[in-house]
């Protein structure tokens, strides 16, 4: 039978002291880890790559898809496991579904990783 994980809310910001301060508990390390697990794809990073040096402030499916050279479905199973990560936000407009990144969902995993990188 196959391990199944607990169920994190992942939906905001990563939310727990920084790893340098010490050993950190067992629901933070699933957290974390989770949201690791999300970015640990290359079409994921180039997508987050994407998002966050986009002018637009919300980038459309299509475009994201043509633009790693995936289909339309494809780079919507990506970026629906970095939403649920909570490291993108979408919106469904008509037909199309735009998204953007969570500049704070970075930031706190950049400071939860190494408390001195983003300053």
């Amino acid at each position: 039978m196959p391990k199944t994980l607990p169920v994190v809310d992942l939906s905001g910001p990563v939310c727990c002291s920084p790893m340098a301060a010490g050993p950190v508990d067992d629901d933070a390390a699933l957290e974390i880890a989770l949201r690791l697990k999300a970015l640990a794809d290359p079409i994921r990073v180039k997508l987050v790559s994407l998002l966050f040096s986009s002018d637009a402030g919300a980038v459309c499916n299509c475009d994201l898809a043509a633009a790693v050279g995936v289909a339309e479905s494809t780079a919507s199973h990506h970026l629906a496991q970095l939403r649920r990560a909570g490291i993108v936000e979408s919106e469904r407009r008509g037909m199309n579904v735009y998204h953007r990144p969570r500049h704070d969902a970075l930031a706190a995993l950049c400071a939860v990783l190494d408390p001195s990188c983003c300053r």
